[in-house]
């Protein structure tokens, strides 16, 4: 799974023109879903992501997390964070889930990020969106994380 964070002062997605999520400030989530990726329990990335100190205090420092900010989280789901750009000029995509494997797994991170009791708001998974910032710093952070032992 690879999420890119990005701080932000506002952001939104549309499908068709119509916006379907929209925070103020906040962090603003892309997330990819690799193949073999099937994560059942999400509580300790979404902690991780909740509580990551990347918001200024009082002296302008980062060290508040987007709860202690007041700020909101919109997730959408981005599959091409998994391209392979190594050969060619084509990227290559296989080494991202399928739709029927990366959606549960992209809902179950939503459910426990909402279970942090921050607000979230979402893009519609597999719609071609739109997604508008205001980046906030610029503050842009990669989260990789392993895959998940196999289980047995």
């Amino acid at each position: 799974m690879r999420i890119v964070i990005q701080r932000v002062a506002s952001a939104s997605v549309s499908v068709d023109g119509s916006v379907v999520g929209k925070i103020g400030a906040g962090l603003l989530l892309l997330v990819g879903i690799e193949s073999g990726d099937q994560r059942q329990d999400l509580a300790g990335v979404a902690r991780k992501i909740v509580e990551m100190r990347i918001f200024g205090d009082d002296t302008g420092k980062m060290n508040r997390a987007v709860r202690e900010s007041g700020g909101a989280v919109l997730a959408v789901s981005q599959f091409t964070l998994l391209a392979d750009t190594r050969r060619g000029r084509r990227p290559s995509f296989t080494g991202a889930a399928p739709p029927e494997l990366a959606e549960p797994v992209f809902d179950k991170l939503v459910a426990a990020l909402r279970e942090t009791k921050v607000d979230v708001a979402t893009g519609v998974f597999g719609a071609r969106m739109e997604v508008a910032l205001v980046n906030d710093g610029p503050v842009t952070l990669i989260l990789d994380l392993d895959p998940p032992p196999p289980e047995g």
